[in-house]
C-alpha cells in the first residue's frame, strides 16, 4: 500500500507521518481533537494573555530524541538556569545544576559517588540516546557501541542502578537524607511506588539528561513543537485533519494508530485476534495526575532562593514522605501531604504571560481514575515551601484524571505515562511480540507511548513504529 493513515497527532503519530512521507507513502493524519499535537498543546486555560501547557512543559526528550534531531525542527529551546531544585523545610534546596561538579558540590558528601555514577553516562550520551530510545532491548551492534563508549564496568554499575527501585537505590548510592531526598524527587516521575523496580533508571535517566541536554521547553508554549512537526508534515506533502474522529480502522491503506491499547481495541471492531485483544484490554494503566495551573501576580516566592533559578521544582520533603505519597497512588489512596511536581516556565520564558505576570503549574499522582479534589493539597505544599504562594494567584484551573481523559483519550484514567512502567511492562508494552509495534493486523501498527521506548515527549514510538510498516510494506 502506497497509502498511510495515521490515527491521532501527538508527537508520536506526527513523528510516524513524518517517516512514512520520508519513505514516499501519502499520508494522511487524522486527529479527534480541535488543535494538533495531542497532549503537546498550549492554552489560555486562566485568564487571556496567560498560556499554559496541558500536559508537557519541560522535554528533554524532546531536544535529545535522536529522530527530532534529525528533523533540524524550527523550535526554540529555552533553558533554565538550573533544571530543577528540591526544596527542604529547613529553607534551603538541592539543585540539579548543569554541570556534573556543580551538582556534585551541592550534594556534599555524597557528590564524589554522584559524579562517578553519571559522568561517564553523560560523556556518552551520543551513543546511549539510540540505545535507550530504540528498540527494547535495542540491537546487540548499538549496544556494544553504547558499552565501548561508557565502559563495561561503569555501563554494569549504571545498568544495576537503572534496574533497581529508588529505595535502595539512594540508601545505597548517597549517606546524607538530602541527597536521598533529592533523588527520589527525579524517581518519583516514574509513577511507579519508590519501592518498585526499574523506578531508579527514571532518576538517573533525567539527572544524566539534565547535564548532557538540559531540562529545556519550546519558547512560547509546547504547542511550538507540535506545529513544527505538523509543518514538516505538510512541508513533505501530508495532511493534517483536526476535528476529524476516527471509528474504524480502514482496510484499504496502511495504518499507524497513535492511540491506547484499548482504543485499538475500539477501532478494531472485533478484527483482532480474541487472544491479543484480551492482552490489550488486559493492559495495566498506571496512577493519574491531578494537575493545577495558576496566573500568578508575581513569581512564587521561595523561602529558598535557589528554587527561583529551577525550571522544575520538586516538593516533597523526604524520601520517606515522597515513597509514602506514591505508595498511595498506586495503591488506591489519597495522602493529606502529596508529592508535588511543579514547573514555572515564565522564569525563563516570559513569552507565555503579561508583562511582570507569571504562570506555574503543578500536578500530584492520585489512583488512576480518581475523582477526589487535590487542588487545596496541592496548593499548600507549594505554601509549605513558599509562605505566601496563595496571595499572588489570580486565577486557576484544576484539571483532575477525568477531565484529562476527556481532553485527550489516550490519557486513559488520566496515566500520563501511557501505561505503568514498572519490569512488568516497561519491556513488552503493549503486549510481547518480537515487533512491539505492529499488530495481528497486515499492515495496521501501534505507535502510542504504549509501545516502546514509552511515555515521553520525543517520537520514537511513531519513528520506529513506521520503520516497521515500511520494512513490511518493502517485503509485500
Amino acid at each position: 500500500m502506497s497509502r498511510a493513515l495515521v490515527v491521532g497527532s501527538g508527537p508520536n503519530g506526527l513523528a510516524a507521518a513524518i517517516t512514512l512521507l520520508q519513505g514516499e507513502v501519502e499520508v494522511e493524519v487524522r486527529e479527534a481533537a480541535d488543535w494538533v499535537g495531542g497532549g503537546l498543546h498550549s492554552a489560555e486555560l486562566t485568564l487571556p494573555g496567560f498560556v499554559h501547557d496541558i500536559c508537557a512543559t519541560v522535554q528533554p526528550l524532546g531536544v535529545g530524541s535522536p529522530f527530532f534531531r534529525m528533523l533540524d525542527l524550527d523550535v526554540e529551546w529555552v533553558h533554565p538556569d538550573a533544571p530543577a531544585a528540591h526544596p527542604l523545610d529547613d529553607g534551603t534546596a538541592v539543585m540539579l545544576e548543569r554541570g556534573i561538579a556543580e551538582t556534585a558540590e551541592g550534594l556534599g558528601r555524597d557528590g564524589e559517588a554522584y559524579r562517578r555514577l553519571v559522568e561517564p553516562l553523560v560523556e556518552a550520551w551520543d551513543e546511549l540516546a539510540p540505545a535507550l530510545l530504540g528498540r527494547v532491548p535495542p540491537p546487540p551492534r548499538q549496544t556494544l557501541r553504547a558499552a565501548r563508549a561508557v565502559g563495561l564496568s561503569r555501563l554494569a554499575r549504571a545498568a544495576r542502578a537503572a534496574l533497581a527501585d529508588a529505595r535502595s537505590a539512594s540508601e545505597s548510592l548517597f549517606e546524607s537524607e538530602r541527597a536521598r531526598a533529592w533523588f527520589a524527587g527525579h524517581c518519583a516521575h516514574s509513577l511507579l511506588p519508590l519501592e518498585r523496580r526499574p523506578s531508579a533508571g527514571f532518576g538517573l535517566s533525567l539527572a544524566v539528561l539534565g547535564h548532557a541536554v538540559g531540562w529545556p521547553a519550546s519558547r512560547g508554549g509546547a504547542s511550538s513543537l507540535a506545529n513544527a512537526l505538523a509543518e514538516r508534515v505538510r512541508g513533505l506533502g501530508g495532511s493534517i485533519a483536526t476535528g476529524s474522529r476516527v471509528d474504524e480502522l480502514p482496510r484499504d491503506r496502511l495504518v499507524v494508530a497513535d492511540v491506547s491499547p484499548r482504543e485499538l481495541v475500539r477501532l478494531a471492531r472485533g478484527r483482532l485476534p480474541e487472544r491479543y485483544e484480551r492482552r490489550l484490554l488486559d493492559y495495566r494503566h498506571g496512577p493519574a495526575a491531578f494537575k493545577v495551573d495558576w496566573a500568578l501576580d508575581g513569581p512564587i516566592p521561595w523561602r529558598a532562593e535557589d528554587c527561583r533559578r529551577a525550571g522544575t521544582v520538586h516538593l516533597g520533603g523526604t524520601l520517606d514522605e515522597i515513597s509514602h505519597s506514591e505508595w498511595a497512588a498506586w495503591s488506591g489512596r489519597v495522602v493529606e501531604r502529596p508529592f508535588v511536581l511543579l514547573v514555572q516556565p515564565t522564569m525563563f520564558d516570559p513569552s507565555r504571560a503579561p508583562e511582570g505576570k507569571h504562570v506555574a503549574w503543578a500536578y500530584c499522582h492520585v489512583p488512576n481514575g480518581s475523582d477526589v479534589e487535590m487542588t487545596e493539597r496541592i496548593e499548600a505544599q507549594v505554601e509549605r515551601f513558599a509562605p505566601g504562594f496563595r496571595e499572588l494567584v489570580l486565577a486557576r484551573s484544576s484539571l483532575g484524571p477525568r477531565d484529562l481523559e476527556a481532553r485527550n483519550r489516550n490519557l486513559v484514567g488520566g496515566d500520563i505515562n501511557g501505561g505503568a512502567m514498572d519490569l512488568g511492562q516497561v519491556f513488552r508494552r503493549p503486549a510481547a511480540r518480537l515487533v512491539p509495534w505492529s499488530t495481528p493486523l497486515e499492515g495496521v501498527y501501534l505507535c502510542s507511548a504504549s509501545t516502546p521506548p514509552g511515555g515521553g515527549v520525543h517520537g520514537m514510538c511513531g519513528y520506529w513504529a513506521a520503520r516497521a510498516a515500511l520494512r513490511d510494506h518493502d517485503r509485500r
